[in-house]
């Protein structure tokens, strides 16, 4: 799982495969997309993410790990609230991208989220003055949820969105936050994206009919 978005909440979005438009319901519904190969397939999947983007510790990955299965039911009720989270957090963030106002149930369902880790956070003195804390949260199934929803508030209200970009590769979707200094980047990797756009343009360069030697 990759962290290239720049930011915990698009590094969150990017939990997927790609996306691709959704022809089937175009008409309804214009920007809507299907995923290719969701990356969130169980409760442990959105663990081991939340481990990887530096959320969690072995030790309390672990503890989550048997906390969800003993509490199956709550485990699968935090997945799909995850799955719903990242795609209202998509949707807000790709209307930004499109210049465009976002789904107003997109932002409803950030702000419901918003309030529940904002009912976990507690103001505390800090060594350089005062800073903001996670409470009740050792056997929190949904604990990871909260600096996500964080990230996406502060991001919105404090970020530089015109930063704010989607990969230009093709069934790509990604999001990430153009922090070069020329704002020139297109792809959420050279590695991936981009080395494959090489490709294709190579490719269709070669079967281009060579007008010169045709002319001659």
């Amino acid at each position: 799982m990759k962290l290239v978005g720049g930011r915990l909440c698009l590094d969150f979005v990017n939990t997927i495969g790609g996306r691709r438009a959704d022809a089937a319901r175009r008409k309804r519904e214009p920007h809507a997309v299907v995923i290719l190969r969701d990356k969130l397939n169980d409760y442990i999947d959105l663990l081991v993410w939340s481990q990887r983007a530096g959320l969690l510790t072995e030790a309390e990955l672990q503890a989550l790990v048997r906390e969800g299965k003993r509490r199956e039911r709550e485990a699968a009720s935090v997945l799909a609230r995850a799955l719903a989270l990242r795609e209202a957090l998509y949707g807000i963030c790709k209307a930004v991208v499109d210049k465009r106002s976002p789904p107003a149930r997109d932002l409803e369902l950030l702000n419901q989220e918003l309030a529940e880790a904002r009912s976990h956070e507690s103001l505390i003195v800090a060594a350089d003055g005062f800073d903001w804390q996670w409470t009740g949260g050792s056997n929190a199934l949904d604990r990871m949820l909260w600096p996500v929803a964080r990230s996406a508030a502060e991001m919105l209200t404090m970020g530089d969105l015109t930063r704010l970009h989607a990969c230009d590769g093709e069934d790509c979707g990604w999001l990430f936050e153009d922090t070069s200094r020329n704002r020139s980047r297109q792809w959420c990797t050279m590695e991936d994206c981009g080395n494959l756009a090489k490709v294709r343009r190579f490719r269709t360069r070669l079967r281009r009919p060579d007008k010169r030697r045709n002319s001659s």
